[in-house]
């Protein structure tokens, strides 16, 4: 247990009192609707966490319209960080940030007795909601039945709101849409973050959740105008860590329903996008950290640096379609 403290719930604090998840769920709900960067964790030369210049790249966000951050999810290179310093990490960046941006901090691990207790940590590190990635190591055993059960468990002992990450592109499996729609009825259950990028699916889980307190997030820049299309309410974007700014206003105009410009702005948002996700990946993002202002540097081992032709072909990537 983690005992009694301030419980947030976004946009409002109950202190001192334990907010049940039937509560949150039903009384206040938390709205995460808008636009994440998924945050990436600057290192030093010598591979150790970079905090001052954390700070530096935060109080830069905090400046975007974001609705928030999200710490420790795939571009942070969590599975690469000990315990300490994820939980460490999250701590720094909920100190930092203004008390309206919502930090969502992935908490998942493979067992469910983990992910239960790193849950715990994020939360008492100030996290407003956790995402929880599939466990994927024993992927073929990884079925609806096996993923409910663990989702189901964490978000039982959650002391803040899930969010259900799948990304098959990382994890080989892709959270079965019966066991989403089966999750989505669970109230401490918030949501989804969809980084597969099939829109039929990402429409098929808004309509088939439609009667529940239920958000989809896209979870990748290249889709984000059609995952609005088919009622998404937000992205959790690695773009967004350099083109903060543009994925807003893109936000804005699909909110807005001003498609033709939104689909203009989206055009030149795929082919950088695509670069520092599918194609090269956390190496590519650091890079074109440095290049927009913020600290990207080094990726810890054992990711590598990009090679010339990479950094040449990412720069093409971005200057080709107006932003360098």
């Amino acid at each position: 247990m983690l005992g009694v403290r301030s419980w947030r719930v976004f946009g409002a604090v109950r202190r001192g009192v334990r907010v049940t998840p039937w509560e949150r769920r039903a009384g206040t709900g938390v709205d995460i609707s808008g636009l994440y960067p998924p945050i990436a964790t600057p290192f030093s030369a010598t591979e150790e966490v970079d905090y001052p210049r954390l700070e530096e790249n935060l109080q830069k966000y905090a400046q975007v319209p974001f609705k928030g951050l999200v710490v420790q999810g795939s571009n942070g290179e969590y599975p690469f960080l000990t315990e300490e310093e994820r939980v460490e990490v999250v701590r720094r960046v909920r100190k930092s940030l203004p008390a309206d941006k919502l930090v969502m901090a992935g908490s998942g691990c493979e067992s469910t007795r983990a992910t239960v207790h790193m849950t715990e940590r994020m939360a008492g590190a100030g996290a407003d909601a956790v995402l929880v990635v599939t466990p994927c190591f024993y992927k073929g055993k990884m079925d609806s039945h096996a993923l409910i059960q663990h989702f189901t468990k964490v978000a039982d002992s959650s002391p803040v709101p899930v969010v259900l990450y799948s990304v098959p592109a990382n994890t080989g499996l892709e959270l079965p849409l019966d066991a989403v729609v089966h999750l989505a009825q669970h109230p401490n259950i918030l949501g989804l973050k969809d980084s597969g990028g099939d829109i039929t699916r990402i429409g098929l889980v808004v309509h088939k959740t439609k009667t529940l307190d239920f958000q989809v997030l896209a979870g990748s820049a290249g889709f984000l105008m059609a995952a609005y299309c088919v009622g998404a309410v937000g992205g959790v974007c690695a773009l967004a860590n350099v083109l903060g700014r543009p994925l807003c206003e893109l936000e804005r105009l699909c909110v807005s329903g001003r498609w033709e410009e939104a689909r203009v702005l989206q055009q030149r948002l795929i082919e950088p996008n695509a670069a520092v996700t599918r194609k090269l990946g956390v190496p590519a993002l650091k890079q074109a950290m440095e290049w927009f202002g913020y600290h990207g540097g080094t990726c810890r081992s054992p990711l590598q640096p990009l090679t010339e032709a990479e950094a040449q072909q990412l720069r093409r990537d971005f200057s080709s379609n107006g932003w360098l």
